[in-house]
């Protein structure tokens, strides 16, 4: 009796399971959350607050509500393997601050509900492609980040030295040095900003900041890039092999039964020709 209703009960929890992950629950808790994301933003206008307030009070309760009844069934159809999941995780951990005494900076932390809409990353074999790529790519990027650092502390230590005296506001300090070598670097207002000015006063100073930007801004940078487009490629490569290798594993299953079905057909054959023999000798 107890192991009947134990089957039974198993039985609910994966009907409930694969209820939840059909596409129009799915869809549905998205529409939930895109909508959670808006009303926080207009939350955040004192116009949209004084007129709306209460109906962004009720709304933000309600997406509440749903959000909490949504981990509750999930979390009885999985059991601890709800726990499994970073994501049922991440979720668990924002319903948890949803619920919360309301404050400004508790309340703001539930926008990071709409994070959830990545996971349909993995869905779209394209952008599935990019976020691998962007994993398999971290290594590397570690090598490069560490590479630019070197980069950036050697050109901060003689920017400090040899430009500290005359331009203290950014050149004063080693930490001021390597924030003016960073604006330097995305090119932004870095020649009638910085550059200039100091060459007023150091006429040379081209033959030092010229040399930083080609190192860091235009070789060091499309060293990313080409990181990310290596490591992009090798990925759609190897999700077209392995759709290959399915569609040659389909191929070659559908191969064997046709051959299983040829076999059958041939001894019936035989079969039905040894039959016809036999008739016709007993005639005979």
């Amino acid at each position: 009796m107890e192991q009947q209703l134990e089957t039974v009960h198993e039985s609910h929890r994966a009907r409930l399971r694969a209820w939840l992950e059909t596409g129009v629950v799915q869809g549905g808790i998205l529409g939930v959350i895109i909508l959670n994301a808006i009303t926080l933003g207009l939350g955040t206008s004192d116009r949209v607050q004084a007129g709306f307030g209460d109906a962004l009070y009720v709304i933000d309760k309600t997406v509440l509500t749903i959000f909490v009844i949504e981990l509750s069934l999930k979390f009885y159809a999985y059991g601890l393997g709800f726990f499994r999941s970073a994501w049922n995780i991440f979720d668990f951990f924002v319903v948890g601050v949803g619920l919360l005494p309301q404050t400004d900076s508790l309340s703001a932390l539930r926008g990071l509900r709409v994070i959830r809409a990545l996971r349909l990353l993995s869905v779209v074999p394209q952008m599935r492609a990019v976020v691998q790529a962007l994993l398999d790519a971290l290594p590397g990027m570690g090598a490069v980040i560490v590479m630019l650092s070197i980069v950036y502390y050697v050109f901060g230590v003689m920017a400090t030295i040899m430009y500290g005296n005359a331009f203290d506001a950014w050149f004063g300090t080693l930490g001021r040095s390597l924030y003016s070598l960073f604006q330097i670097m995305t090119l932004e207002s870095w020649s009638m900003g910085i550059v200039r000015p100091v060459m007023e006063e150091f006429p040379m100073a081209w033959a030092f900041f010229v040399p930083f930007i080609i190192i860091t801004a235009f070789s060091v940078l499309n060293l990313f890039i080409g990181l990310l487009v290596n490591t992009m490629q090798s990925a759609v490569e190897e999700e077209a092999e392995a759709e290959f290798e399915k569609l040659r594993q389909l191929v070659k299953s559908e191969t064997d039964q046709v051959d299983a079905h040829v076999i059958e057909l041939q001894d019936e054959i035989r079969a039905l020709r040894e039959d016809l023999a036999k008739t016709r000798g007993d005639k005979t």
